[in-house]
């Protein structure tokens, strides 16, 4: 990044690089992803992901999927795939080298982290007429530190606009506090109320961008995107990253059981 691109992100808490990909890369990932979908046997029982009701929550499928590569269907069309999450990083070859390429690695030291270790990765599919609505959110609310340091890079792999379920901000909007932490709490999951605050009253601004743009996301960042009810995909891959100078504390739901959270070497 130059430094009117770093006064940017610190001013609005996002940031667009366009161009970041490839269309080649964007192909490659986009290959791996159905390739992973073709070799997946959902069995007789799948678990929904939903922003709205987070009855996935209550899913042990879900919650020690933080060092697996498992795979979530839409609330919409239960025979259709919502995400992949939460290991791809670590555990596919594919996705695992495009995230710890080197342009990464600058990219998060030059926003300011210390010790930048990728905690979640996700393969988002957004399909034509169905992909669901991800409500107004906060990143750390899920995937907490302290100090908050959490940091998405979301990659567009489709064009993403308003009609197929762009990315939505409030910019500047990262100056606030946490209002929520989803959390857990013995055997259970539970969302805790932190701050009353409403957001702020500031016109919400679509990130529309082409294909191979990553998007920076400031962790206190409110950001949402709407349903695609377009005839169009809108694919794209998430990394999470946080700074290992951090505390990630023992009641995120995303923990690892069996091998550590690992910078990019």
């Amino acid at each position: 990044m130059n430094a009117a691109q770093l006064s940017s992100y610190e001013r609005d808490g996002f940031l667009v690089l366009p161009d970041f990909l490839s269309a080649a890369d964007c192909d490659a990932l986009q290959a791996r992803a159905a390739e992973l979908v073709a070799g997946f046997d959902p069995g007789p029982t799948r678990t929904i992901f939903s922003t709205v009701d987070h009855g996935h929550a209550r899913d042990r499928y879900f919650l020690e999927s933080g060092g697996d590569i498992r795979f979530f269907f839409e609330e919409e069309a239960p025979d259709q795939l919502n995400k992949i999450g939460h290991a791809l990083h670590d555990l596919d070859p594919v996705f695992g080298r495009f995230s710890r390429q080197p342009a990464l690695a600058a990219l998060a030291r030059e926003i300011g982290m210390v010790q930048p270790l990728l905690l979640q990765s996700m393969y988002i599919f957004k399909h034509p007429g169905i992909g669901g609505e991800v409500g107004w959110h906060q990143d750390a609310t899920y995937l907490h530190t302290t100090p908050v340091s959490v940091t998405g890079f979301w990659i567009a792999l489709d064009d993403a606009d308003r009609e197929n379920g762009c990315l939505i901000a409030l910019p500047g909007a990262h100056g606030g506090p946490l209002r929520k932490r989803f959390r857990r709490s013995g055997d259970a999951m539970v969302t805790e109320e932190l701050d009353a605050t409403p957001w702020p009253a500031v016109e919400p601004v679509p990130i529309e961008v082409r294909r191979g743009s990553l998007v920076v996301l400031h962790g206190l960042l409110p950001h949402a995107s709407s349903a695609n009810r377009s005839s169009r995909p809108r694919h794209a891959y998430t990394l999470h990253l946080i700074d290992g100078c951090a505390s990630y504390g023992l009641d995120n739901w995303l923990q690892r059981a069996d091998f550590p959270i690992r910078g990019f070497t």
